[in-house]
């Protein structure tokens, strides 16, 4: 794997000498009580500003500072005019805009494009303090109160809108946010090296349209630069007749101790991916032909290992849209350092006793890692954090637990996560550097867990032994995503887990039962599901306990159909569980699963214009349809489940006995029906099951 310098290498700007802020101004007043006149940075985003290591613009804020920056925060701005982005007054080298912990539109709209009635992320969960589009609409703003001003985006919005991408709320193919905000410079990815360096290159001198050799940058530019190869992306995946091809998605040559070899026929060798950029189908190509759009995600999420990855570009217009090779991950000392910088670890004083709720989530949680290797084609994490995983050293991880302990708000001995993206990757990692830094495939457990990962539990048990051990703490809870098929190859941390660090309930995530939509989803079969439930139940009675798994389901996901979510509810029911709430798929900028949604193709295999059609829930009552199968209890949904089951030939299913999905009666008042009619008894389960909620406050991304 390639390097870099040390973060925290450079030599500090002439700042430092003013100190560490008991917390990051978002007002003259505190400016002028540290005696500053201006700031050098900026940071505007869609969330309340909480000073806690969870929570982007505390992180990046903190950080810059370390460096001797003079960093600012202007919080949910009133983006009507832009008499609210000159508050701080302009800054020295630039603004940094993110839309916060969540995508904009995410956080603000159902799976079923309905507007929320809270924000998790806003004071007292009060919705409507944010734009649809916020990083696009706060660019804007920004540069309106200052022009000439850098502006540099960031955040989990931008990243995953760097290129041309499908949007679900307006239902098109929409320009890279680049264009569209009109920023000067786009940070994706894990974003401290780029933009630490960013600022000690204003700061000394350079402009921001010279800085165009950051990893993990994206920029306009109308050339292509001296020395540069250019490959177009068909001759590396040609989306024409099928031919002869290594298909990275089965066994991959890449992991088998050949770090030379390459997946993708003609692109030239690792020596020469320095200067080499892969051009995808332009935005007016992509937003016209679907195989074209699935052609170029499958091309994209091919160049995403740091260790391989060659430039992208991709042309709006007359402008190309450049993206820089990912981030080089950052190192456990690193990482170290980050989390603990000086952060409050609560909300700002000028929330008083406003609650936030994702704060009150998060507070006495500690993440001990980033990035995810699963590669689950509808989730964002490793499009985001990467798969590589980086790990927090265990020592650091014990410090940040005394911190808590000591200075945490409301703190009563409970820790509420150790964990991360997921609970259990902690200091899992290749077998071999080598190999790690030639492998594309896209996820390291799907078909099956790779031969080279290593997938050793004991460190991670012996921190969750030293974590409880720290005086003062009384419990260490585990609510991260677990991967299960990890888990299910280390008893001895499934014993440790249940026994310790259950709170009663263990939230997994299956996500369906049946192959089709697991095989688009890249999640295991429901037989490894099986095999940890038996293991847990076991260490629970051993341990004396009453303890219960909680499954994760999803409906509407490319792939599947109304047959495979009936045999969902079935199993659903054989086994008792009564999901109280259900996600509905929803598609996310850039991810696969979303140019699978998109283009009704399957960008895990190779695409042509005959390859492997993807069957899409697209209408409302389809919609409404697969969720009601998933809460087959509810006698609101057994109208519709009546009506679904005839059509579907399955009218066997209707009736009162126990092999019976739904009654054939309405109760009282239920499902639209007149009231007098009969009341059933609801089948029996164990109603100490619940499903996903449509939505859970997210670490940092």
């Amino acid at each position: 794997m390639k390097t870099a310098p040390d973060l925290f290498s450079y030599r500090k700007h002439w700042a430092h000498k003013l100190g560490t802020a008991p917390e990051l101004p978002i007002s003259r007043a505190e400016m002028d009580v540290m005696g500053w006149d201006s700031c050098d940075v900026i940071i505007v985003t869609g969330d309340a500003y909480v000073d806690h290591p969870s929570f982007g613009m505390a992180v990046i804020g903190r950080l810059l500072e370390a460096h001797g920056f003079r960093v600012g925060i202007i919080d949910q701005p009133d983006w009507t005019s832009a008499e609210d982005f000159q508050r701080l007054g302009r800054p020295n080298l630039f603004f940094g805009i993110t839309a916060g912990n969540m995508d904009s539109m995410v956080n603000r709209y159902t799976a079923d494009r309905r507007l929320r009635s809270d924000d998790a992320y806003t004071p007292n969960a009060e919705a409507g303090r944010r734009p649809d589009r916020s990083v696009t609409v706060y660019a804007q703003r920004a540069r309106e109160a200052y022009k000439g001003v850098p502006v540099v985006i960031g955040g989990i919005e931008a990243s995953l809108r760097r290129i041309a991408h499908f949007d679900y709320w307006s239902e098109k193919v929409r320009r890279s946010v680049l264009m569209d905000a009109k920023a000067d410079l786009l940070i994706f990815g894990n974003g401290e090296r780029a933009v630490v360096e960013v600022a000690h290159r204003l700061a000394g001198g350079e402009s921001i349209t010279e800085i165009r050799d950051l990893r993990g940058t994206a920029f306009l530019r109308r050339d292509r630069p001296e020395g540069w190869t250019l490959w177009d992306s068909s001759q590396l995946d040609a989306p024409g007749p099928l031919s002869v091809y290594n298909d990275p998605y089965e066994t991959d040559p890449a992991c088998d101790n050949r770090p030379e070899t390459t997946l993708l026929h003609g692109p030239p060798r690792r020596s020469d991916r320095a200067t080499t950029v892969v051009r995808l189908p332009a935005y007016e190509q992509v937003r016209d032909d679907p195989v074209l759009y699935a052609h170029a995600s499958r091309v994209f999420h091919l160049e995403t290992n740091p260790g391989n990855a060659r430039a992208l570009v991709q042309a709006h217009g007359d402008r190309d849209v450049w993206l820089n090779p990912p981030p080089i991950p950052l190192t456990s000392a690193e990482l170290d350092q980050i989390y603990e910088l000086p952060f409050t670890r609560k909300p700002h004083s000028r929330y008083e006793d406003a609650k936030l709720p994702a704060w009150e989530m998060i507070r006495h949680s500690i993440n001990i890692l980033r990035g995810c290797f699963g590669g689950c084609t509808f989730c964002s994490i490793t499009e985001h954090e990467g798969r590589i995983i980086q790990n927090r050293s265990e020592d650091s991880i014990l410090r940040e637990i005394g911190d808590v302990r000591d200075r945490a708000p409301g703190f009563t001995g409970t820790i509420s996560d150790l964990g991360g993206p997921t609970a259990n990757m902690w200091r899992m990692a290749c077998k071999d550097r080598r190999i790690e830094a030639a492998c594309r495939k896209l996820s390291c457990v799907y078909p099956d867990i790779c031969r080279n990962l290593n997938t050793d539990h004991e460190p991670l048990i012996r921190l969750y032994r030293k974590a409880r051990a720290v005086p003062g703490i009384k419990r260490i809870l585990i609510a991260s995503g677990l991967r299960y098929d990890l888990a299910v190859r280390s008893p001895a941390y499934i014993r440790e887990l249940v026994t310790h660090h259950v709170g009663g309930y263990l939230k997994i995530a299956p996500e369906h039962t049946e192959a089709g939509p697991l095989s688009k989803m890249m999640k295991p079969g429901i037989g490894t599901y099986d095999r940890f439930k038996a293991l847990f139940d076991k260490y629970s009675k051993e341990a004396g306990k009453e303890q219960y798994l909680i499954p994760y389901f999803i409906s509407a996901h490319p792939g599947t159909s109304d047959a495979d979510m009936l045999k969902l509810a079935l199993w659903l029911k054989r086994n008792g569980f009564r999901l109280d709430q259900v996600q509905a798929f929803l598609p996310t900028p850039l991810a696969i699963a979303s140019a699978m949604y998109h283009s009704e193709r399957n960008p895990l295999k190779r695409v042509t214009r005959h390859s492997e059609r993807v069957s899409v829930v697209r209408g409302q009552r389809q919609r409404r349809l697969q969720k009601a199968l998933l809460r087959y209890h509810d006698p609101e949904n057994w109208p519709l489940l009546r009506k679904a089951l005839q059509d579907m030939g399955r009218a066997d299913l209707i009736g009162n006995g126990k092999r019976h999905l739904v009654p054939s009666f309405q109760p009282a008042g239920t499902g639209g029906v007149a009231e007098g009619q009969r009341r059933p008894s609801v089948p029996t389960g164990s109603s100490m099951s619940r499903g996903r909620s449509h939505r859970k406050p997210s670490r940092r991304r």
